[in-house]
């Protein structure tokens, strides 16, 4: 245990130092094994155990979703989009930024990955709000309050995940995120409102020509309504069992294709730099989940995390006191484990003391998957945070990014109030 305690303040003794955070817990991993395993044996399984981290089918999906999102970018195909929402939203103001929130609740019933979403939101967005002069909160912001909207409206590939390991009813945890991700939707909207109320500059206004209704019509039918093809091929295909996600994913990176070619959008140009922005993306992605992983490992091969969680659920308190303590422990857990190690870490003795509490765990279930989605924004280690700093303009800090997402943690917090108040919005 007091390895593993060692191990979690290296990694921030690196950051503290400005070493990148993938590095930083890679570096604190191989010294972790090291002194936990002892001699080479340790850093060398650590590498063994690195390659079966990365190759899992599954994670296929999320260089395809991020394909599919920079080639709309490239393309100029999400331009187009963007410009025919523009105009169909006339005058409102932070437009794009509802548009972000609008576009994020879509995509996380395409990706069905948080952090394809937020990758693919990111890249899409940001630069053309940055065009447009937003403040780096109501662009950065909305990007990653929306992008864990995948972990809760389905398909969400975590909440197949949870239902299998927990013995719960798939089909029934899926469709108990909808209302929840609809409302959290609803509170982003209301966050960028407020927002750009208190601050008009923040999101500047520009002007829209005015256009007749036949001109909407058109926008309407051939700039917004092809991404109909794209939703099928992801959604659809999955529903009607013609394939998995991870071959969903990529007929929707096939259909986008095919998209900007009828368009003839689909350049040499388009193609080098979308597959440039994906390498460049997917490899942060998937370093970020090694490091995470082999971190994780080892925080339960100390025994430092199951004496944290051991601790928690051994204190006196009522049921929701405990609800609330389950709820903080994944946060923090968060800061510093990817979202499936939490589960595996947690399931085994959260369900079964939520069962003896009295709670139903199909709605359990919802509130797990929100904790996974807080804690992925959780400052100062939640993964989405250096995510979205790895998208953002060059030159946004660390600091801008957890300012960004805190009011939309905000939503979070009280959505899980509405919860437990008013547990029937998940249930049947």
């Amino acid at each position: 245990m007091t390895a593993g305690i060692a191990v979690f303040f290296l990694v921030i003794a690196f950051m503290a130092m400005g070493v990148p955070v993938a590095f930083a817990f890679l570096a604190a991993n191989l010294l972790g094994a090291w002194m936990i395993m002892g001699d080479l044996y340790g850093p060398l399984q650590v590498v063994d155990n690195s390659t079966s981290l990365i190759t899992s089918f599954t994670l296929v999906a999320v260089p395809m979703f991020v394909f599919m999102g920079a080639l709309l970018f490239h393309s100029g195909l999400a331009l187009r989009v963007f410009d025919a929402l523009e105009t169909l939203f006339g005058r409102l103001p932070a437009r794009l930024s509802y548009i972000t929130v609008a576009g994020g609740s879509t995509f996380s019933t395409l990706t069905g990955s948080t952090m394809a979403n937020t990758a693919m939101l990111g890249s899409l967005m940001i630069p053309e709000m940055t065009r447009r002069g937003y403040a780096p909160h109501m662009s950065i912001g909305p990007i990653i309050g929306t992008g864990g909207l995948a972990m809760l409206i389905p398909p969400s590939s975590l909440g197949v995940l949870l239902g299998s390991l927990a013995g719960l009813n798939i089909g029934a945890l899926l469709i108990a995120g909808i209302i929840p991700g609809l409302v959290l939707a609803v509170g982003y909207s209301l966050v960028i409102y407020l927002q750009a109320r208190l601050n008009p500059s923040s999101a500047p206004s520009y002007g829209v020509q005015r256009v007749p209704v036949r001109q909407r019509l058109r926008l309407l039918v051939f700039n917004i309504l092809p991404l109909g093809l794209v939703v099928f091929c992801v959604v659809g295909f999955i529903v009607l069992g013609w394939a998995t996600p991870s071959e969903a994913a990529a007929f929707g990176a096939l259909s986008v294709a095919a998209l900007a070619a009828l368009a003839r959008k689909l350049t040499i140009k388009a193609l080098r730099s979308a597959l440039t922005s994906t390498v460049r993306i997917s490899g942060m992605v998937f370093l970020l989940i090694l490091s995470s992983s082999v971190f994780s490992q080892l925080m339960a091969f100390s025994g430092a995390s199951t004496a944290v969680v051991d601790w928690s659920i051994g204190m006196e308190a009522g049921p929701y006191a405990k609800l609330l303590m389950m709820f903080a422990l994944m946060l923090v857990l968060g800061m510093f484990m990817d979202q499936i190690s939490i589960l595996l870490l947690t399931i085994p003795v959260f369900f079964p003391l939520a069962a003896s509490m009295g709670f139903d765990a199909v709605w359990f279930g919802v509130v797990v998957l929100l904790a996974l989605e807080m804690s992925l924004t959780t400052p100062p280690f939640g993964l989405l945070l250096f995510l979205m700093q790895s998208v953002a303009p060059r030159g946004t800090t660390l600091g801008q990014v957890i300012r960004a997402a805190l009011p939309y943690l905000a939503c979070d917090a009280l959505l899980l109030g509405v919860l437990i108040l008013f547990p029937a919005i998940t249930l049947r």
